[in-house]
């Protein structure tokens, strides 16, 4: 029992060191954005001189 108890334990060794943590590069690639940002020109609301302005003080008719 000691010999298969020994053998798993050496298994379970050579396994998670078969696992270890490898040396990986890390490749930085620098990139430049250009954000060209355009002036927001606000107009004012066209205003419909023609309209009849509505009377809201009158009383609604009956129905």
């Amino acid at each position: 029992m000691k010999k298969v108890f020994a053998i798993f334990a050496i298994a379970g060794l050579i396994a998670t060191a078969s696992c270890g943590n490898k040396a990986t590069e890390e490749v930085t690639v620098e990139e430049t954005v250009v954000v060209e940002e355009t002036p927001v020109v606000e107009e004012a609301p066209a205003v419909d001189t023609t309209a009849v302005l509505a009377d809201t003080t009158a009383a609604a008719p009956a129905l």
